[in-house]
């Protein structure tokens, strides 16, 4: 089935005006012309539906569809014209609703990723001409503003890069380059401007290899048929043995179009769009972008987690986690005396420290004499005391006695920290550590999902073994996979297909081929990368991992509540089908008869809007 939403508006339009002049005609005592006005707004609809069909068979599936183009083409053979218009209108609404719901979650989806970056500025002749990524050639120069992104795998030709690959590898702390080292596309710039010559053009880059894998896991997800249809055949086998069954036994044909009318799907493929509409809208009012009802519907059925670690299970941003004092000293001293200085520098490690110090409520005093070394450390005067603040060697360099007198921090640190020394009239004056954090209640969070029925919960993650370890110590999960680069991720989703369909969390761009591969993959879509936001299923529209809980528990409710719909429709229809046949409903009172079961079940799918804990119930 297409998501073409207008086409299938124009398709409601036929029956819906062709009803109304219709009538208008029979009123008017015109009934000859009204069957004729009947026909030709019917037609449309049939058409339109045996192309799809056609399409459909062609690709191996086989949906309700058929019983509705049977019964439009069988009242129109038997002259039943007002009966095939109704069914017409039914099936065409139906088919609006569920393009719409996919058409909707598509635009937010492409708004969301309006921000992707297109161009990049290349120094030529002097000066610096803004350029497609496309565009850029080997050994060309480019210029690396602070916030962009990295266009192509290239090396430094000018400059400090100091830059964020968390989106590429997990590693939250920045990293430094520094002339004529080799940096990678994707990464972020989070220091200043930097020269780059390209080594690779961007189609060869490692941002573009991770896209390939993306589109190659994308084509090897196997697609799901619609709800409604797995109960096709079934259905089908039954509606046309009761029609022939009562043609064979009356010899009345008018019983078999009856039937059929009466048969017609359109509760069952107006409840489950419905339902999916319904359960769209609710999982967006809680921040979660879901991209269309397959996604919804696999979501309800998850058994097995696969989560990255930075920026998805942790916050993906350093902040300081410990201050160690030495004597003389207190924690707030040391950050207040660091941070005073830090604000000399744009260093993200200094900015860091700073914003630190004033979340504590210090006073910061004004640097003087500040010396920055690039990508070391920097020195100055604070309140007129000599102060050095670096990393170790650089602080134990210029501050010779620091290195006598250093704190057990460094011992102390969290694997994958980052370690600021502080020095001040040559002596230690402590030590700050900077590293990532777990989100705050994520073991809660797993206990939930646990809850849930979640079996079995993995992280997977590009990050060094010991960094990974430390950080998750303590959480129930079932394994840890460090070191993993992009295609590895993948292979750890569908290993985890043992235990039922699977879900995969992630916020970077190496995460991007593991949520395509993913029965269901989630992104974090404030922070993260655009590449893993397109790839995935779904989007956390707010920084919150915990959205992930109400995802789950709307998608079950969505289900089952299609699902209620589908077994009514199909029980009240056979009801239905037997009186037909019996010669208790024509045609007409047969259509009009589906248009009451339409709107029974259609407000029962609307019950997915409501709070069950508000509405006292499912």
């Amino acid at each position: 089935m297409t998501s073409d939403a207008p086409i299938r508006s124009l398709l409601i339009v036929f029956p819906a005006a062709g009803i109304a002049l219709g009538v208008g005609l029979g009123v008017a005592g015109l009934e000859p012309w009204a069957d004729w006005v009947w026909t030709i707004s019917t037609l449309p609809v049939l058409l339109a539906l045996l192309v799809e069909i056609g399409r459909s068979l062609r690709q191996g599936d086989f949906g309700l569809d058929i019983v509705a183009a049977l019964s439009m083409s069988a009242a129109l053979a038997f002259r039943q014209e007002l009966a095939a218009a109704i069914v017409a209108l039914m099936y065409a609404g139906g088919q609006y609703l569920e393009a719409y719901a996919e058409g909707h979650a598509r635009r937010d989806m492409t708004a969301l990723l309006a921000r992707v970056p297109r161009t990049t500025m290349r120094l030529r002749d002097g000066g610096l001409e803004e350029i497609g990524i496309d565009a850029v050639a080997v050994g060309d120069r480019l210029l690396v503003r602070q916030g962009d992104v990295v266009p192509v795998d290239g090396t430094v030709a000018a400059g400090l890069a100091v830059l964020d690959q968390s989106a590429l590898t997990g590693e939250s702390v920045p990293l430094q380059r520094k002339l004529g080292q080799a940096v990678m596309s994707g990464s972020a710039n989070v220091g200043e401007p930097f020269s780059l010559v390209a080594s690779h053009r961007a189609a060869e880059s490692t941002y573009a290899g991770i896209v390939r894998l993306v589109e190659a896991a994308q084509r090897s997800k196997a697609p799901m048929a619609r709800l409604a249809d797995r109960f096709a055949i079934g259905f089908l086998v039954a509606t046309v043995a009761i029609a022939l069954g009562a043609w064979f036994f009356t010899r009345d044909p008018i019983r078999l179009v009856a039937v059929l009318v009466v048969a017609t799907p359109c509760p069952l493929i107006l409840a489950v769009p419905v339902a999916i509409v319904s359960g769209l809208s609710r999982a967006a009012k809680q921040g979660i972008l879901i991209k269309g009802g397959k996604a919804l519907e696999t979501m309800a059925r998850i058994r097995a987690l696969v989560v990255d670690k930075t920026g998805t299970l942790t916050a993906g941003r350093a902040k300081v986690v410990a201050v160690y004092a030495a004597a003389g000293f207190t924690p707030d001293e040391v950050i207040g005396i660091a941070a005073s200085l830090d604000q000399a520098s744009k260093h993200i490690v200094a900015q860091t420290i700073v914003s630190e110090a004033r979340r504590r409520g210090l006073h910061l005093a004004l640097p003087a004499d500040a010396v920055e070394t690039a990508g070391e450390g920097i020195c100055g005067r604070v309140m007129g005391r000599p102060v050095v603040v670096g990393g170790v060697k650089f602080v134990s360099t210029l501050a010779p006695q620091a290195g006598a007198h250093r704190t057990d921090a460094l011992g102390k640190a969290t694997a994958g920290a980052l370690l600021v020394a502080v020095a001040v009239d040559g002596r230690t004056a402590g030590e700050i550590v900077l590293a990532d954090e777990l989100r705050v209640g994520t073991e809660q969070l797993l206990g939930r999902l646990r809850r849930l029925g979640i079996e079995r919960i993995v992280v997977a993650t590009g990050d060094r073994r010991e960094v990974a370890e430390a950080i998750t110590a303590g959480l129930r999960l079932d394994a840890v996979r460090a070191d993993l680069t992009p295609d590895q991720k993948v292979m750890v989703v569908l290993s985890e297909r043992k235990v039922g369909p699977v879900m995969m969390l992630g916020d970077g761009v190496n995460d991007a081929p593991a949520l395509a591969a993913a029965d269901v993959g989630v992104a974090m879509g404030t922070n993260g990368a655009a590449a893993s936001a397109e790839a995935a299923d779904a989007v956390l529209l707010v920084d919150r991992l915990d959205r992930i809980v109400p995802a789950i528990e709307i998608a079950r409710r969505a289900k089952f509540i299609a699902l209620e719909s589908v077994y009514a429709g199909i029980g009240l229809s056979t009801i239905a089908m037997i009186g037909a046949a019996m010669g208790y409903l024509s045609p007409v009172q047969g259509a009009l008869l589906q248009e009451v079961l339409d709107v029974a079940v259609i407000l029962n799918a609307l019950r997915v809007l409501r709070d069950p804990a508000r509405s006292g119930g499912a």
